[in-house]
């Protein structure tokens, strides 16, 4: 199976006063943070082996996974010989890499610095902000349905601004708050990755966005798969309050479906 990158060494600047003590990929939902919720995504469709590329803060991913077995199972302490007996894991099949990628590096820079574990095959992109319910095996079947490089995932987010539509009389006036505009388009990660597009990052300030990506796209081998269902990117505390409320509510839509 495909491996899955995170891209998750930013330092999420827009959430300062979060991300001062915790980075924004590990900023929690439902008590498990975002990074968490992409990784179990991937998983429901299959996809267990996750490289994630840190930088800010990188100790904190690493001290959570080390202590995942314990923060997610209940737990025996034996004080007088010093012993942990783990009962009721909650299992997950994955096997998770942690690298320092560099506080500075630019996003296609940390791909070059994961080169060894990336050149031999395929592989997901995705960012550590963006959560989804895009279907992973439609995105694959999209990118194995054309010759392209790098396929991303197409989202049609909702505008920051409410929209004024005037009726035919230009008098009539409806509000509609923060409608998604049909023919705005924008990367949303959750990108299908040929190992060959590594050849095209030249150093650690080399962008996957703004050199890469733009690179292939005037070469002819950049291919999009339009997703219309649900996608947002924690930007704002206001979207993390937004992620949160839907987890309480029941009514997150990225949620496990699959296995």
């Amino acid at each position: 199976m495909l491996k899955v990158v995170i891209l998750a060494g930013g330092k999420g600047t827009r959430l300062s006063q979060e991300t001062a003590t915790v980075p924004k990929p590990m900023l929690e939902v439902g008590g498990y943070p975002l990074v968490w919720h992409i990784m179990d995504h991937f998983s429901s469709y299959g996809f267990e082996e996750f490289v994630l590329a840190l930088g800010y803060k990188a100790e904190a991913f690493k001290d959570y996974f080390l202590r995942y077995p314990y923060l997610h199972s209940n737990i025996t302490l034996s004080l007088s010989t010093a012993t942990v007996e783990i009962y009721e894991p909650e299992a997950r099949p994955w096997r998770v890499h942690l690298v320092d990628t560099g506080l500075d590096t630019a996003t296609g820079g940390r791909l070059r610095r994961l080169r060894g574990l990336l050149e031999k095959e395929r592989f997901f992109v995705t960012y550590g902000d963006g959560i989804s319910d895009v279907d992973l095996k439609e995105v694959l079947e999209h990118h194995d349905s054309h010759t392209k490089s790098v396929t991303i995932t197409a989202v049609n987010p909702p505008s920051q601004f409410g929209e004024v539509i005037f009726d035919d009389d230009g008098v009539t006036a409806r509000f509609v708050e923060k409608p998604s505009l049909d023919d705005r388009w924008i990367n949303g990660g959750y990108m299908v990755v040929e190992p060959d597009v590594l050849e095209e990052i030249q150093s650690d300030e080399t962008s996957l966005e703004y050199d890469v990506l733009q690179l292939l796209g005037r070469q002819g081998r950049l291919g999009a798969y339009r997703h219309r269902g649900f996608w947002m990117c924690v930007d704002t505390g206001k979207d993390l309050e937004r992620l949160r409320k839907m987890w309480v509510s029941g009514a997150a839509p990225w949620t496990r479906k699959h296995g």
